[in-house]
């Protein structure tokens, strides 16, 4: 094993990975709805059962990605060579995906399953060795926690930047039309844009990181092995299903977002905003600032989980985020000042339990190995971005189905009942989630100081092959 020192150009190069997965991601969480009701025609009910059915083929397919992975072996690596030649492949999938070809109600929905689902299974054969190479950079829990914070806050400057920067993007390419036609080239640029970085950033991430760590089992276990030893990790269970939760807490804020301000708000009678000569709409600035507080929170995960424990401090941040949470319900649309305040502390609290997650995940791949004597990274890491697709997949189901029961209407007035229905979409319905998250968490246990007894119990057993 080699155990040199990762230095701070690699552990930037490692966050560049997620700051191009999360543009894309971030992309999907608060626009793809609208985009597919507003820009491209479809029902909002359709919509809803669409991501239903994709992202839950999809969380399946993530598994079968890590037991791949895990079975690589090139001269670069188990997991860094899926960055290097999925870069490219990423990037024109997502340019697809929001491209609008002018066919019938059938045709759109026919295109709109196909490119959203090849969308979400190249997502995951780029994203699941991207997140397992975080086992495999070091073993020391430290290290890692290092390298999930330097992840995730990437991922969010990642986030920031896609958020803050679309929908100029977006009125720039359109002329700053609302004419349907506009609107879609707009929107397709935008991405062309946006897909151009991912691909540079995933291009560093490879040059710039190293794999390090080899398993105390010199041969792969099998396919069997693998799966009866994950099946039987109930520390990844916990966190499978605390992360569902999170992520279902995530997609019902982030994908209401947009109506929340288009149609309660009424972003438009505001105008625009201009920030060193750039014209930014309402929304647009609230959801960057929920990454802009996404990242205090990653940066006080470190030092509070280091003083507290990361389980206190996952179930302390979901706390406040559902007592807050709540409270947005009786915000009224003038009170903007307590709007966004209310969105910093809410994204405070959701930034601090997502480095926590990876950081847990890799935990569960010592505490497998330890037990087993198998090391299954790839199949790990993988529930990780499984549980993201379920919970983007539930949420994202449960918003699109609720707005048409809510009687939503794209592009028109709301009625009363569907303002109404819109407002429970950023607090009581999240709340859930964060509820169910704390549940689950609260029964994780591996603690620092059975964590301290694995890792020095691996290490001895390295040193004696």
């Amino acid at each position: 094993m080699n155990t040199d020192k990762i230095k701070l150009k690699e552990k930037i190069g490692y966050g560049f990975g997620d700051a191009a997965s999360s543009m894309f991601w971030k992309l999907f969480g608060s626009y793809l709805m609208i985009f597919y009701t507003d820009v491209f025609g479809l029902p909002a009910a359709v919509v809803g059962t669409m991501f239903l059915v994709t992202r839950v083929w999809d969380s399946f397919f993530d598994p079968i990605v890590g037991i791949v992975a895990d079975r690589t072996n090139t001269r670069w690596g188990k997991f860094r060579p899926y960055l290097l030649f999925l870069a490219i492949p990423f990037g024109i999938i997502g340019i697809v995906t929001f491209f609008t070809p002018d066919l019938n109600n059938t045709g759109k929905v026919v295109y709109a399953y196909v490119t959203y689902s090849l969308m979400m299974m190249v997502y995951s054969a780029i994203n699941v060795p991207y997140a397992s190479l975080l086992g495999v950079m070091s073993p020391n829990p430290k290290d890692r926690n290092v390298l999930s914070t330097f992840r995730m806050t990437f991922a969010y400057i990642g986030s920031f930047v896609a958020l803050l920067l679309f929908m100029p993007m977006v009125n720039f390419f359109s002329n700053n039309s609302n004419a349907v036609e506009d609107q879609q080239y707009g929107w397709f640029m935008g991405v062309v844009v946006i897909a151009i970085l991912c691909a540079i950033l995933f291009f560093l991430c490879f040059a710039f990181t190293r794999e390090r760590i080899k398993p105390i089992r010199g041969k792969q276990a099998s396919l069997k092995d693998d799966l009866k030893d994950l099946l039987k990790n109930r520390p990844w269970w916990i966190l499978l299903s605390a992360g569902v939760s999170a992520l279902i807490f995530n997609s019902i804020r982030d994908g209401a977002t947009v109506y929340y301000f288009k149609y309660y708000i009424v972003e438009d009678s505001f105008g625009t905003v201009n920030l060193l000569s750039i014209p930014f709409v309402l929304s647009g600035l609230y959801l960057a600032l929920g990454q802009a507080a996404n990242i205090v929170g990653v940066i006080l995960a470190a030092p509070v989980s280091n003083k507290i424990g990361k389980k206190n401090t996952y179930m302390g941040a979901m706390l406040i985020a559902t007592v807050l949470s709540i409270v947005f319900y009786w915000l009224d649309k003038d009170n903007l000042v307590l709007i966004f305040t209310l969105q910093a502390l809410i994204s405070i609290c959701a930034g601090s339990i997502f480095p926590l997650l990876w950081s847990m995940y890799a935990d569960c791949a010592d505490y497998s190995e330890l037990k087993t004597g198998n090391r299954a990274t790839g199949l790990i890491f993988s529930s990780s971005s499984m549980s993201q697709k379920m919970g983007w997949a539930i949420g994202s189901a449960v918003t699109g189905w609720l707005l048409g029961y809510f009687g939503f209407q794209a592009n028109q007035a709301q009625s009363p009942e569907t303002i109404q229905g819109i407002k429970m979409f950023l607090s009581f319905l999240p709340a859930i989630g964060t509820i169910l998250s704390v549940v689950f968490i609260y029964f994780y246990p591996l603690s620092e100081d059975k964590l301290k007894g694995i890792t020095s119990e691996l290490e001895k057993k390295r040193l004696a092959r």
